[in-house]
């Protein structure tokens, strides 16, 4: 699909520069910043629903404990 942009000259200019550098052009450094940026949408949007998931999950087994019944130092006792 073709688009169009409105771009400043002087960017285009110096991002040219930058493409000619990297063996590569405009239209491909384009492509590859937008692939990413959506790579990156897609990968937030799954952490997201993960975190989700799991923070559901750990409201399931949710428990109160009793009162406890021993004492720190009693553990720690040495014969």
């Amino acid at each position: 699909m073709n688009i169009t942009l409105s771009v400043d000259e002087k960017l285009i200019k110096e991002v040219r520069k930058i493409a000619i550098e990297r063996d590569t052009t405009l239209s491909n450094l384009v492509r590859d910043y937008l692939e990413k940026l959506a790579a990156e949408s897609a990968a937030s949007g799954r952490r997201r629903r993960e975190r989700a998931a799991l923070e559901k999950s750990f409201a399931k087994v949710r428990f109160t404990m009793g009162k406890p019944t021993w004492k720190r130092e009693t553990l720690h006792e040495r014969p």
